[in-house]
């Protein structure tokens, strides 16, 4: 199961040149290249967590693509 990071994480995880590295996305279940709103379901995983609150289901991914949920 993927690791579900913070806000905080996610941000401290960024490259100096300001991106995350495909190592760091798999390990939080982000398929490469990453999608476009990778990093807000991250974040809104997280906080559906933190309310104690299942969080939302991935949403429907075009056909040949993967889903990172």
């Amino acid at each position: 199961m993927p690791v579900l990071p913070s806000p905080e994480e996610i941000a401290a995880a960024r490259t100096p040149k300001g991106a995350w590295t495909r190592a760091q996305l798999a390990e939080w279940g982000v398929p490469w290249p990453p999608q476009k709103g990778w990093k807000d379901e991250l974040i809104a995983r997280w906080e559906a967590a933190e309310q104690g609150h299942t969080p939302p289901g991935p949403p429907t991914p075009p056909p040949g693509t993967l889903d990172f949920g």
